[in-house]
């Protein structure tokens, strides 16, 4: 087994005092970074039976449980709201009307119906829970479960390890980090973002594109200055920042000119029916992109299905403006996903990709289990629903209880960090990995104690 010791001992979860043999600072004098190491499954840092992806939809504005996985039919009807419970094809389990497609194939996916936390029901704070695992205190920034998948396996082909889309989450509200790039990881592992709309006409991806006038020999001119330049100053010592700045050089080269990345993000290639089953809006299209990558070779796609909560109808459904009303939910919300989601789970298991992709769907919190005056419903973290398919995930089943209301747990509660530990377990990792922190020091991939939800894997 490979040991480096770093300087200091490491308290770990199980209570015993060990070198921090993770620790990155150690490796990078042999020339190892974490991502090499970790290949090497000398530690354990990964299961090397295991090569799963994920697409990761974030549906920002926090769904209301009541109105769409956790129905209470018999409720009074300031609680139960206006949509009707349906059933799914596996017995027992009900959803709301507003996904008739996706009832069709609840044996595909599971529903965590108790998840919840105590933090400030503002959206920034489930941004960071759900997508970290951890609430941001004391000036550290966690990262994303995408960027520490990023980091530990790598990238394949040439394509981005993580690829955020359509973009990043703008504001909601609290003007606190949300969670979607590397934090202290740094900006060598955050993700690739979109910044585009796939379902435009005019759609394409200039990242990876170059511009009509720089030809093949063009960019061979500047890779060979680039190399001039690296022979240059191979003499002298070079920097972190340095090496960050020539590896996302290279990095940034072999994109522009691999056409495996083209065409991963030429969803033009896609049918016009394949197209119109996914939905003609930006998020139906954004899910279709994340299959295209997923298929050619991207490990980890997170898809926000919507930027903002502020003057657009999202789920985000207070009852007045600048907010959404309830019947958005039948109008425009509940098909765009129903019609996203499930044209994703069937198109996958048509080709036999979703054994080997994890998708997950949450928001950062649920709503208020009474109707407010305004007809809608406000923030509620204390109970809601998540969703997962695919990647070796039991589906047909729900974990947890809520109460009559679906205010709180009853049976089974379930945190945002066991969450993101299911994702890491799900993909292979361990863990008890450490990770370096932002002044050097190892920080534990989850808290301790936190384990994954066992029912699912």
């Amino acid at each position: 087994m490979f040991r480096i010791d770093a300087k200091k001992a490491v308290s770990f979860c199980d209570g015993l005092n060990r070198r921090d043999f993770l620790h990155i600072g150690a490796l990078s004098s042999l020339g190892l970074g974490i991502t090499d190491f970790l290949t090497l499954k000398a530690l354990g840092g990964v299961d090397s039976q295991k090569d799963i992806n994920c697409i990761f939809l974030f549906l920002v504005g926090g769904p209301s449980q009541l109105d769409t996985w956790d129905m209470k039919p018999n409720a009074p009807a300031e609680v139960r709201g206006p949509f009707k419970a349906i059933p799914t094809n596996i017995s027992g389990i009900q959803i709301s009307e507003i996904f008739p497609r996706m009832a069709l194939h609840a044996d595909k996916y599971s529903l965590v119906r108790t998840l919840h936390h105590t933090a400030a029901a503002v959206h920034d704070t489930g941004h960071q829970l759900m997508q970290t695992g951890r609430l941001f205190q004391g000036g550290i920034d966690y990262p994303h479960v995408g960027c520490v998948v990023g980091q530990v396996y790598g990238s394949r082909d040439n394509l981005p390890a993580h690829v955020l889309l359509p973009q990043p989450i703008g504001l909601t509200g609290g003007n606190m980090p949300h969670g979607q790039d590397a934090g202290y990881l740094g900006k060598a592992f955050d993700p690739f973002v979109l910044n585009a709309d796939p379902s435009q006409p005019d759609f394409q991806v200039s990242d990876f594109l170059p511009p009509d006038y720089i030809s093949s020999m063009r960019l061979e001119t500047r890779r060979s200055l680039r190399q001039i330049v690296d022979r240059t100053v191979d003499e002298f010592e070079k920097s972190e920042d340095d090496r960050l700045l020539d590896s996302s050089f290279h990095q940034a080269y072999t994109q522009m000119s691999s056409s495996k990345a083209r065409e991963a993000f030429d969803i033009n290639q896609e049918a016009e029916d394949v197209r119109k089953r996914y939905g003609s809006n930006k998020f139906g299209q954004s899910c279709l992109l994340a299959r295209r990558l997923i298929e050619s070779g991207v490990r980890f796609v997170t898809v926000n299905m919507f930027e903002t909560v502020f003057n657009e109808i999202t789920w985000d459904i207070h009852g007045s403006a600048p907010f959404s009303p309830i019947s958005c939910y039948q109008d425009l919300v509940g098909p765009m996903f129903d019609n996203g989601f499930s044209s994703l789970v069937e198109d996958l298991h048509e080709r036999g990709l979703l054994e080997t992709t994890m998708i997950v769907a949450m928001g950062e919190f649920g709503r208020t289990p009474k109707i407010n005056p305004a007809g809608g419903r406000d923030h509620w973290p204390a109970c809601w629903t998540v969703i997962f398919a695919g990647g070796g995930i039991q589906g047909g089943q729900i974990v947890g209880v809520s109460d009559e209301m679906a205010a709180v747990p009853k049976e089974r509660p379930v945190t945002p960090a066991e969450v993101v530990a299911t994702v890491y377990k799900g993909l292979g990792i361990n863990l008890e990995l450490q990770l370096e922190g932002p002044q050097g020091q190892p920080v534990p991939l989850v808290d301790c104690n936190v384990k994954p939800i066992h029912e699912l894997l």
